[in-house]
């Protein structure tokens, strides 16, 4: 009896510990993200009670910067590492709650047009990369995981592929650092971009949705933009996330067939293990809200904890990129990842820009 007792408790232990483990990083989260959202509201307006001249910057940037600060100066201590790197977590859960928002008419109504561009970003970001990488004499998985990751969704695809096809730490850790430090980037381009060609928020956001790899800066650089483009640019990386599974799989048959990397039995088994679940609680939670499931004030509870979400995770978004530690990588990457990022960004946005001018939304 004493034993049937002690393993549950000693479970219910490590549970505990490993619970405990996280709190500080979470707290360094909630504490970085609250502090933007306090100065989107003060800076504003002190701003305007001094007449100044000063754009409207949300809390998403102000709490990715106040991160990349802490991250690239004193660095983010030790104990606080693992709770956050819970601001994955923490974005999936925002994406799921924020299907409250969403009816789902809209969203199936802008499939179609996704679907065709998350297609063609695709091909371009695969093909491209793919040419950029033996351009540059990259290591030929090196250059699979950079591929991976700029066509589907960044540092998930890459670690997802990472392991179909038996790359190398070294690989997967430059691919990773490539993607962050361009993701950043992007940040603080595509909203001056957005502006400068007087982008419609339904064009911007599909077009940060496409160009953007890593999932949380491409719901940031949406959000940047309006409301709006955010919710446009959450509808355009969920249908691009949603390929993970089929395109791992390809490069895992690939690489099969070069004999370094292990056959794939169950391919059914393999898409649905790869596959981004949180799309489903997405669509899920849309289907519900459509349905006239929530009430007024669930549907706002709703809204505000998916803020919440995102509060923690753009903050942890400036808390993971530390430029000092990506420049030791080597350019090489950097380089390719770059070329790439640019000629796939224009070549989407061309796309976009053509499908809201020829065949509408």
């Amino acid at each position: 009896m004493a034993d049937a007792i002690a393993i549950p408790q000693t479970q219910l232990d490590r549970q505990l510990l490993r619970a405990l483990r996280l709190l500080p990083g979470l707290l360094l989260l909630a504490t970085v993200g609250y502090a933007g959202k306090l100065l989107e509201q003060n800076a504003g307006a002190f701003a305007k009670a001094n007449h100044w001249a000063a754009p409207n910057i949300e809390y998403v940037l102000w709490a990715i910067v106040i991160g990349l600060v802490v991250s690239n100066t004193t660095g983010v201590p030790d104990v606080c590492r693992a709770g956050v790197a819970t601001y994955e977590f923490w974005l999936k859960a925002g994406i799921v709650l924020l299907g409250a928002r969403y009816v789902l008419g809209d969203v199936l109504r802008l499939g179609g047009v996704s679907l065709v561009l998350v297609a063609a970003e695709l091909a371009v970001a695969i093909t491209f990369m793919t040419f950029l990488g033996r351009a540059f004499g990259l290591r030929p998985k090196l250059t699979s995981l950079l591929a991976v990751g700029s066509a589907v969704c960044g540092v998930s695809a890459i670690i997802a592929a990472k392991g179909a096809i038996e790359a190398d730490d070294e690989d997967s850790s430059l691919a990773i650092a490539a993607i962050l430090a361009l993701g950043a980037v992007a940040l603080f381009t595509f909203p001056v971009i957005g502006h400068a060609l007087h982008l419609s928020d339904q064009a911007y956001g599909l077009w940060s949705g496409l160009a953007v790899d890593n999932t949380a800066e491409a719901i940031a650089a949406g959000a940047l933009y309006s409301d709006a483009a955010g919710k446009f640019a959450v509808l355009a990386k969920t249908t691009r996330n949603a390929m993970i599974g089929f395109v791992v799989l390809a490069y895992a048959i690939y690489w099969t067939r070069q004999g370094q990397a292990k056959a794939v039995g169950d391919k059914a088994a393999f898409l649905w293990q790869k596959f981004p679940k949180f799309v489903l609680g997405f669509l899920l939670i849309s289907v519900l809200a459509t349905w006239h499931f929530f009430s007024k004030e669930q549907l706002t509870s709703l809204g505000n904890l998916s803020r919440w979400a995102f509060l923690l995770t753009f903050a942890g978004v400036g808390l993971q990129t530390n430029f000092g530690v990506m420049r030791k990588q080597g350019l090489r990457p950097f380089a390719v990842g770059a070329i790439g990022e640019v000629v796939i960004g224009v070549l989407t946005l061309v796309g976009v820009m053509a499908a809201e001018r020829w065949i509408g939304f």
